[in-house]
């Protein structure tokens, strides 16, 4: 696969999946041994584990969710992004009730691409430092 296509990918994943909420588009896009590397300890690794973290985690907690790609670097098979993540925190996240304040993770994903699915991810996030101010009713933004 070309850098661009493997940059399309991610870019896909980002837009139809996280963005969206499509169920079709993520399993287009996972490969079925997908192993997420970043996952909590305790939880699934795979791709059930991947969706359950925007399916039923960010999506309802964020109203108005959506996806900013920064940039993207391509070697070979390995796509780097740097992204945010946005929305108005509405929904219990991670057992904190709504505040209606604005909410913006920062997110550095690397994913290796195979035959223009997911294989693996790697990641790092803001998110607890979203959830340590949400706590404390700082703004997350």
């Amino acid at each position: 696969m070309s850098i661009e296509v493997n940059k399309a990918a991610v870019r896909r994943f980002n837009a139809e999946v996280i963005g969206a909420g499509d169920r079709q588009a993520f399993d287009s896009l996972m490969d079925p041994a997908f192993v997420n590397h970043s996952a909590p300890p305790g939880s699934p690794a795979g791709p059930e584990g991947m969706w359950n973290t925007f399916q039923t985690v960010l999506r309802p907690a964020l109203d108005g969710l959506t996806v900013t790609i920064h940039d993207q670097v391509c070697e070979g098979d390995m796509v780097t992004t740097r992204k945010t993540i946005t929305g108005t925190h509405s929904g219990v996240l991670m057992g904190i009730e709504p505040t209606g304040q604005s909410v913006s993770i920062d997110v550095i994903d690397i994913v290796r691409i195979k035959d223009g699915r997911y294989a693996e991810h790697w990641g790092i996030n803001t998110l607890p430092t979203v959830l340590a101010q949400l706590r404390r009713g700082v703004s997350a933004i």
